[in-house]
């Protein structure tokens, strides 16, 4: 179900000319070990004012629409959360157009699902997602993938872990640094 579902929205997207990526959980399952995931995050490298032209889509292909005041909440949440009725899955759609989106959309891995190359997040992109949200999960989910991909870009990641915590005054490079230092060795 998943795979077909990720493959419509990336032949929607690319019609739409709207650039995206997957992240989250299905990028998880590309790059770590399996694991159970309910959900696609997609993060569009695009602001709200296109949300008209998502909503026609998903609105229009019989998707429920998750919030009351699309609008609204975007405005608030940059995130459209959206129900597929066929397969019940959830899909959130990210708008996004930070330096740092820009530069990752043009890194994506393009995969092939059915009819479509689907744009999943870089692994470092992955990583860097994943060490920001910070939740246990998403901590574990960084470390499966690092174990099974011990060669990255790690300068790319930690210039914008840094980054991130400048601007944010978090303590993202010291939390992935103390992860990859606890893994077993190779």
């Amino acid at each position: 179900m998943f795979e077909q579902l990720l493959e419509a929205i990336a032949l929607r997207l690319e019609r739409l000319g709207i650039p995206y990526m997957v992240i989250g959980g299905q990028a998880v399952l590309l790059y770590g070990e399996p694991r159970l995931t309910r959900d696609i995050d997609v993060t569009l490298g695009v602001g709200p004012e296109r949300l008209s032209e998502l909503l026609g889509w998903v609105r229009g292909d019989g998707w429920q629409v998750l919030v009351e005041t699309p609008a609204e909440f975007v405005g608030k949440t940059m995130v459209l959360p959206c129900l597929e009725p066929a397969s019940g899955i959830r899909v959130d759609f990210v708008f996004s157009f930070s330096a740092y989106e820009q530069q990752a959309l043009k890194r994506v891995r393009r995969v092939p699902l059915g009819g479509a190359q689907v744009c999943f997040a870089s692994l470092e992109d992955l990583i860097i997602h994943k060490v920001l949200a910070g939740r246990p999960r998403d901590l574990e989910d960084v470390r499966s993938v690092l174990l099974k991909n011990r060669a990255f870009d790690l300068e790319y990641v930690q210039r914008w872990l840094r980054e991130f915590d400048r601007s944010l005054g978090e303590k993202s490079l010291e939390r992935f640094d103390e992860l990859r230092q606890a893994l077993p060795k190779p």
